[in-house]
């Protein structure tokens, strides 16, 4: 394990550009912004400042989507730095906690909800101490971003669909290489399984597995960030663990990877032919690079 990155303020959301540089999301208040930090990691600058951008991701034409809490907003970012606020509500429903996104095969972006006020859950920044009995209405997303621009007017009732809600602090989403869709529930451990078929979940939904560790410390903790692997496992960043916990297939837990800090926030895999992955740590605000054995699995874009 190395380090990558330092001095960042509670980093998360790390994407691979296809320069092989990186973007990152630093949460803090005196910080809330999107930053960039080259392939070598010596040298970075901030893209823009959005409040509080919390999950990060990169479409087909390399537009930036950012999950934003502060704006209860879903942005679109350019590189140059230049933001609009894409959507801001579901039908009928506004977003609370906007936490992670994913692209689908077809183009559609799939984003979460931790489905409680950022206040309510951190008030001040610090974590509620009455948060295990707290009222979550965790949601997930679909959104049709296909046609959109940057310098889109406001999205459309109906663009905007609700998937699932009532999940206790929804947060790290993926696509699988069986191209279903995985929610990871952070407060029960669990990571979902949604089949995803013609452009659409089913509606038919499963427990996939669960990364909590028996062993581990009590205190908050439970799947963050997450991405698949090459190998087909899916590798999640377990806040409050300290770890990465890698499930295969079938949902079994297969391998425990010690990050050397107890807040790991998200990872994403290196460039090709490295096998490693950058793991973005809250408590030390650093990314730490991990080899891995493993490349990852193609993001859809």
């Amino acid at each position: 394990m190395t380090i990558f990155a330092s001095g960042l303020g509670f980093p998360e959301a790390p994407v691979l550009l296809p320069d092989g540089n990186f973007l990152f999301t630093e949460m803090t208040p005196d910080t809330g912004c999107v930053t960039w930090i080259s392939k070598d990691g010596q040298s970075r600058h901030r893209v823009a400042h959005t409040g509080r951008p919390n999950g990060l991701a990169q479409d087909a034409d390399g537009g930036i989507w950012v999950a934003e809490t502060a704006q209860k907003a879903l942005v679109k970012l350019t590189l140059e730095g230049c933001q609009e606020v894409f959507a801001k509500a579901g039908k009928g429903q506004p977003f609370l906690f906007l936490n992670d996104l994913a692209f689908a095969p077809n183009g559609d972006l799939y984003l979460t909800d931790s489905g409680i006020e950022v206040e309510e859950f951190a008030p001040g920044g610090a974590l509620n101490p009455d948060w295990e009995n707290l009222k979550y209405d965790g949601r997930v997303y679909r959104v049709d971003v296909k046609s959109a621009k940057v310098k889109s007017a406001a999205m459309k009732s109906g663009e905007v669909e609700t998937i699932d809600q009532g999940i206790r602090f929804t947060n790290g989403i993926a696509f699988g290489p069986d191209q279903n869709l995985y929610v990871a529930e952070t407060l029960e451990g669990l990571i979902h399984r949604y089949e995803w078929r013609d452009g659409r979940t089913t509606g038919k939904k499963e427990v996939f597995g669960n990364v909590i560790n028996p062993a581990a410390a009590p205190g908050i903790k439970g799947p963050d960030g997450m991405k698949f692997g090459a190998d087909g496992n899916l590798y999640v960043a377990v806040f409050g663990q300290g770890d990465i916990t890698v499930l295969d297939p079938k949902g079994k837990v297969v391998r425990r990877i010690e990050v050397g800090g107890i807040y790991p926030t998200n990872l994403v895999f290196g460039p090709a032919g490295e096998q490693s992955i950058y793991v973005t740590e809250a408590a030390t605000g650093t990314v730490r690079k991990l080899h891995v054995g493993t490349d990852g699995f193609p993001l859809f874009k």
